[in-house]
C-alpha cells in the first residue's frame, strides 16, 4: 500500500459556513470594545485614514467575527457582511477585493492599540468576580513574588497564499514569529510581540510592557 503523505490537521476545511450568532456574546463583546475603538479614533485620523466604509469599527468587528465565529474565509466574511450585522456594525455591501486589499494595507498598531487599551477593563473584571482557587505552586510563588509572568514564543507557519497579492510568496515561506507574555495569575496577557523573521530568538523581543510603565527594557528568555 502506497504510504499517505502526512497531513497537516490546521489545513484542513473542518467547516464552510460561519457558526451562528449569539446575541448575548455579540452584546458583551460590544460592551467591552466600542470605548477602547473610540479612544482610537484620533490616532485613527492622525494615520491619514479616512472614515470611509471599511473604517476602524467596522475592521475590528471582521477580524473579530472571523475568529470568534469561525468564518471560513474573506470570501464567506464578505457574503455575511452583506446578508446581517456584525456585531456593532450594519450589514453592508462591499466587494470582496475591496476587503481582502484592505486587510493588508490596515495598520495592525491599532488593532494592538484596541487590544491594550482593552486589557485594563479586563484585569478589573478579574478582580471583581469570584475567583477560581490557585494552585498551591502558585500561592506559594505568590509568597516570594509580586507577580509571576510566563512567556513563551511560537513560530508562525507557512502562509496559505490565498489572495492575489500573497502569489508570488515562495512556498511554505513561514509567517514570523510571536512571543506573548502571560500573569499566571489572572491568565491574561501583559504584553505580545511579532518579529517579521521566523528564525529570530525569543531574546530579540526586548521590551517588556510594565502595569507601572512601558519606559523599562529588559532582555529574557523563554521559559
Amino acid at each position: 500500500m502506497p504510504k499517505l503523505s502526512k497531513r497537516n490537521s490546521d489545513h484542513a476545511k473542518r467547516h464552510h459556513t460561519p457558526t451562528i450568532n449569539n446575541g448575548a456574546i455579540a452584546s458583551h463583546l460590544e460592551a467591552l470594545l466600542t470605548p477602547a475603538i473610540f479612544a482610537q479614533q484620533k490616532y485613527y485620523k492622525q494615520l491619514g485614514l479616512r472614515d470611509r466604509v471599511l473604517n476602524l469599527p467596522l475592521m475590528v468587528a471582521a477580524v473579530l467575527t472571523l475568529l470568534w465565529r469561525q468564518v471560513p474565509g474573506v470570501q464567506e466574511l464578505t457574503r455575511l457582511l452583506a446578508r446581517e450585522d456584525l456585531l456593532w456594525c450594519r450589514a453592508t455591501n462591499v466587494a470582496q477585493q475591496s476587503l481582502s486589499e484592505r486587510f493588508l494595507v490596515f495598520p495592525a498598531e491599532l488593532f494592538e492599540n484596541v487590544f491594550k487599551d482593552l486589557l485594563p477593563r479586563l484585569q478589573l473584571n478579574w478582580q471583581q468576580r469570584l475567583k477560581r482557587p490557585l494552585p498551591d505552586s502558585v500561592k506559594f510563588a505568590l509568597c516570594n513574588f509580586e507577580r509571576i509572568w510566563i512567556a513563551d514564543g511560537s513560530t508562525l507557519e507557512a502562509l496559505f497564499r490565498k489572495l492575489k497579492s500573497l502569489e508570488g510568496l515562495k512556498t511554505g515561506q513561514l509567517a514570523g514569529k510571536i512571543c506573548t507574555v502571560v500573569d499566571l495569575v489572572n491568565r491574561l496577557p501583559i504584553e505580545v510581540w511579532f518579529h517579521t523573521n521566523p528564525a529570530a530568538s525569543e531574546t530579540n523581543f526586548v521590551r517588556v510592557a510594565s502595569p507601572f510603565g512601558r519606559s523599562s527594557f529588559t532582555k529574557f528568555t523563554a521559559c
